[in-house]
């Protein structure tokens, strides 16, 4: 893939999600589908959500006629498509209606286990440490986990939005690098420029959120991505990438279960959305949070060199320095003299 190509298909891929959310934005204002301020909440005012109506369908038929666009790129799998598209049904359901947890976490469920058809003849995840069934086995429990995770820490401004920009620049330098077949590179920088296209209308403050039709479908897909590259080799990569949506899920999760609270009901102790409610504002968290990511990057690009012990132990201080900066309270403002 040339260099033209490489940016025509980012150019693209941000003014498309860019125009989409825009029109969905109007529509969603229209019919009054918003995000209304509960307990939980960081804002103070409805916003609309159901940006994923526009962003799911523009980075699944761009990744269908990627190989239209370089002939190297492999196609996306039908079963992938398949549970992209139950997942993103059931999910514009819930946000319309709020549907039962456990129903929810079934079509998830299923999706995953479609998309196991589609990994089972590529190279194990784990890189041959497990036997076959195993390997598949655990990386449908892994997942099943990624895609609710990104559904987790899309609470506030930028932050879904920058980690999926971050991924796809990310792998999409490493597949150049590495020199890999167009697949990753293709998606990567399609991932990266819907993700752009969202963040202009996403940045604080936010104009529109993600909704669960959003959120749902683009961890599964994101998990496609990162899983795919896994079986490439790049497993440090795929780890490195998503590593501080990954640490800040388990562990709340881990003192919620410690807890004895509800794991399923909704709750706001991510340390985004906690910094938030500490006084951090929206454009200081996703400031934080897009720097730290990059640095992510950078350190997944040095991993798949060689460096995969450096680049694993870079990027658990990179998640928790930034961890640790979002559970201070904010400095407060410097009193101007006079």
């Amino acid at each position: 893939m040339t260099v033209a190509t490489m940016a025509l298909l980012f150019a693209g891929s941000f003014l498309c999600s860019l125009l989409a959310c825009g029109g969905v934005r109007r529509l969603l204002l229209r019919y009054g589908v918003l995000d209304r301020p509960v307990a939980r909440s960081v804002h103070s005012q409805p916003i609309p959500r159901g940006a994923g109506l526009a962003v799911v369908p523009i980075l699944t038929l761009l990744w269908v006629f990627l190989p239209a666009i370089d002939p190297a790129a492999a196609p996306l799998p039908p079963v992938i498509m398949i549970g992209t598209l139950a997942l993103a049904i059931v999910s514009w359901l819930d946000d319309l209606r709020h549907l039962p947890a456990l129903p929810r976490l079934g079509v998830h469920l299923a999706a995953v286990l479609l998309g196991l058809v589609a990994l089972a003849p590529l190279p194990s995840i784990f890189q041959g440490w497990l036997p076959k069934p195993l390997d598949l086995a655990l990386t449908g429990l892994l997942w099943l986990w990624f895609v609710n995770l990104f559904n987790f820490m899309d609470g506030s401004d930028a932050v879904a939005g920058g980690q999926a920009l971050t991924i796809g620049l990310g792998m999409a330098a490493i597949a150049i690098d590495q020199g890999w077949a167009g697949l990753t590179a293709a998606q990567g920088l399609a991932l990266a420029g819907v993700a752009l296209g969202f963040l202009v209308w996403n940045r604080p403050p936010a104009r529109i959120f993600l909704g669960d039709v959003g959120s749902i479908p683009l961890g599964y897909l994101i998990g496609w991505l990162l899983l795919w590259g896994a079986s490439g080799g790049a497993w440090a990569a795929a780890l490195i990438l998503p590593a501080w949506f990954l640490a800040d899920t388990t562990i709340t999760l881990a003192r919620r279960a410690w807890r004895r609270a509800p794991l399923l009901e909704s709750h706001a102790e991510h340390s985004n959305l906690a910094a938030i409610r500490r006084g951090h504002s929206h454009a200081r968290v996703a400031g934080l949070a897009l720097v730290a990511n990059g640095a992510l990057a950078l350190l997944a690009l040095g991993a798949e060199r060689d460096q995969q012990m450096l680049g694993l132990a870079g990027a658990a201080a990179t998640v928790w320095l930034l961890m640790r900066k979002l559970k201070r309270p904010p400095e407060p403002p410097v009193a101007e003299p006079g």
